[in-house]
């Protein structure tokens, strides 16, 4: 009896873990192998709703993020629905239009001055990186990105990975979302890590990943570790 009561306030500890409790976070893990001798986390992300929160009905897209000198390291872990085939644009590019497309995107946001940064990563190699202020107001776009996909390792999925710099982060991000999308014509499939709520889709409602309402807390010190200062960037200067 003792022994069962031991267990049920481990379990209870641990599923109130506030580094478990963030969304749909699938693991995190701790390593202080790293040149500052500090340690880090990654958060492992998984999509299992579409954008009007129906469960997906397949394997979720997995997103990662890891510590990296250079910036934040995204990875995705996905099936690959070769739906629509590949843009018309090189593998390890930016391509403009890449939403209508393959791809799976993460935002990050600064909720008080809607300021926030979207990076769309493609099967086929391709990437597009946008800096909003403000609703869909884009002020840069097609910006380089370190990034490579690999389709071929393991049939029916693919994994990319992506270096996103420092200075392409608002300054405060406090929020996050991030999508997947694939399918072409009526089949075309929108899913969403934190989608519209079933009681407040409206009839008629279309995906719109834009939507800053629905995305929740994250911080880049999660990963970074509390004593992290982001480094300042000249992108957002001009748009304080």
């Amino acid at each position: 009896m003792k022994a069962l009561l031991i267990l049920s306030l481990i379990i209870e500890c641990y599923t109130h873990h506030p580094l478990l409790n963030r969304g749909n976070v699938l693991r995190t893990s701790l390593d202080t192998g790293d040149a500052k001798e500090r340690q880090e986390k990654q958060f492992t992300y998984r999509i299992t709703t579409t954008w009007d929160s129906k469960s997906v009905l397949h394997e979720p897209v997995t997103i990662t993020f890891k510590s990296h000198q250079d910036g934040l390291l995204m990875e995705v872990h996905a099936l690959f629905f070769d739906d629509p085939k590949a843009p018309n644009g090189k593998p390890g590019e930016a391509f403009n239009g890449l939403w209508d497309y393959e791809v799976v995107e993460s935002f990050f946001l600064n909720s008080e001055t809607t300021q926030y940064l979207e990076v769309e990563l493609c099967p086929h190699g391709q990437h597009l990186v946008l800096l909003l202020s403000g609703v869909g107001n884009a002020f840069k776009v097609e910006l380089p990105l370190e990034f490579a996909a690999d389709i071929k390792s393991e049939w029916g999925k693919w994994h990319g990975t992506a270096i996103i710099p420092w200075s392409y982060f608002p300054p405060g991000v406090n929020m996050m979302n991030s999508y997947a999308i694939h399918g072409s014509g009526i089949g075309r499939v929108y899913e969403s890590l934190y989608p519209v709520p079933p009681e407040e889709v409206i009839e008629g409602q279309g995906p719109n990943f834009h939507r800053l309402e629905y995305f929740k807390e994250f911080s880049l010190k999660w990963i970074m570790g509390e004593e992290w200062q982001q480094p300042n960037s000249n992108f957002w200067e001009s748009t304080a």
